[in-house]
């Protein structure tokens, strides 16, 4: 049986065969038995075939549900019943770690600045040593920040938290490696992003987010975790503002 999904993803794309097959880089031919035998090709093919199309692989290969469904679970280290019983250990080593990517998704993440008073000479330090550093705070002047504040009870404290951060980030701004942006959307997680870590914090309509919940999760091959949170990361940050 062909694989129509296939077929039609690189129709609905525009593409074609020899243009799939020039991105992934493998011979044609390879790309028209994935479609004509429904062939499931290797893992690292699989996931540029998607990538390059837009759309998941589990879509593309069924078959590879089961297999991504038993990694994604697995990506879970394991789950901290509010943000102050991550241990500061925890946050020391991945900081200390991070030796490719640093990706920061908050309103204003305060306490990580305020616990770690070296940390924007860290960052620094690591976008001089070729690491990609991301950091996307609230605009303390957008509605979204006032109406956030208002529902954790701390009012305009969030905004006032959220310029206090960007001060702290003021010295190491121009460092190249280093990106700031504002952003104004409306925030369900907060992402700590240390290479393959990725520390989750949940809002809770009502709490502040110190009191909600907190997810370790570290990028395992197959699976589908931490790749969909990186992409709530990059959609931000695509609709975000340089500070």
């Amino acid at each position: 049986m062909a694989n129509e999904r296939l077929r039609a993803a690189i129709s609905a794309k525009g593409e074609t065969i020899q243009s799939v097959a020039g991105h992934v880089e493998v011979d044609p031919k390879s790309v028209e038995r994935w479609i004509t035998l429904d062939r499931t090709p290797h893992r690292r093919h699989r996931w540029e075939t998607a990538s390059f199309l837009g759309v998941d692989e589990v879509y593309l290969w069924p078959a590879v549900a089961k297999q991504a469904e038993t990694a994604s679970a697995s990506e879970l280290v394991t789950y901290y019943p509010h943000r102050g019983a991550v241990p500061t250990s925890l946050w020391d080593s991945l900081i200390e770690g991070a030796a490719s990517q640093v990706e920061i998704l908050v309103y204003a993440g305060l306490f990580l600045f305020d616990g770690h008073p070296d940390l924007p000479d860290q960052l620094a330090d690591k976008a001089r040593a070729g690491a990609l550093v991301r950091i996307l705070l609230g605009d303390p002047d957008a509605p979204m920040i006032h109406q956030r504040g208002e529902e954790e009870g701390i009012g305009d404290d969030l905004a006032a938290r959220a310029r206090i951060t960007r001060r702290y980030l003021d010295p190491v701004a121009d460092v190249p490696g280093i990106e700031i942006k504002q952003h104004d959307t409306i925030l369900y997680n907060s992402i700590y992003r240390f290479d393959d870590d990725v520390l989750v914090n949940p809002h809770v309509l009502g709490a502040p987010a110190g009191q909600n919940p907190v997810l370790h999760f570290r990028y395992l091959p197959g699976a589908r975790t931490f790749r969909h949170y990186m992409r709530s990361f990059d959609y931000a940050w695509e609709r975000g503002r340089p500070a």
